[in-house]
């Protein structure tokens, strides 16, 4: 029996994977999309403060390129679980656990960099395409990143 075609499209093929495991492969995507902001977030102060010596709403703002409001009600939420805290005024710093999520994050991003690189991908791609796969990527698909690029 032949399968049927969708007018030169891409076939779909049946499902191997039971329905709950599916199910859980989306939810762990649905989870990941709720982290991403916090994750950006943090990495990006910890370098502004690394690089700039404070890390501002304004220069935040402008990295992430989004608006001031944004970046006010994202940094409450992150305040909020204890990511973050904001002197009236101020820059915003880093708690040690905001600290501790931000190097997590660097320390995935490179690896992911690295991996891309070893393939061939040029540092400007590698480093875009990074800042999406950063968040989905499992420890045991980094783990596998980290052996192919004989990282320690």
């Amino acid at each position: 029996m032949t399968k049927p075609r969708s007018h030169g499209r891409e076939t779909f093929e049946a499902a191997d994977r039971a329905p709950e495991a599916q199910a859980k492969g989306f939810a762990t995507v649905r989870q990941a999309h709720e982290s991403e902001m916090a994750e950006d977030y943090v990495e990006l102060i910890a370098e502004l403060i690394e690089t700039r010596g404070e890390a501002r709403p304004v220069d935040i703002a402008e990295r992430l390129g989004v608006k001031a409001p944004t970046v006010t009600k994202n940094i409450t939420r992150l305040r909020n679980v204890g990511l973050v805290r904001r002197e009236p005024y101020r820059a915003i710093f880093l708690t040690d656990e905001g600290q501790a999520l931000a190097e997590a994050c660097r320390r995935r991003h490179r690896i992911v960099v690295a991996f891309l690189r070893s393939l061939g991908i040029d540092e400007e791609t590698a480093e875009r395409d990074a800042e999406g796969i950063e968040h989905h990527v499992s420890d045991a698909t980094l783990a596998a990143f980290k052996r192919k690029i004989g990282h320690p």
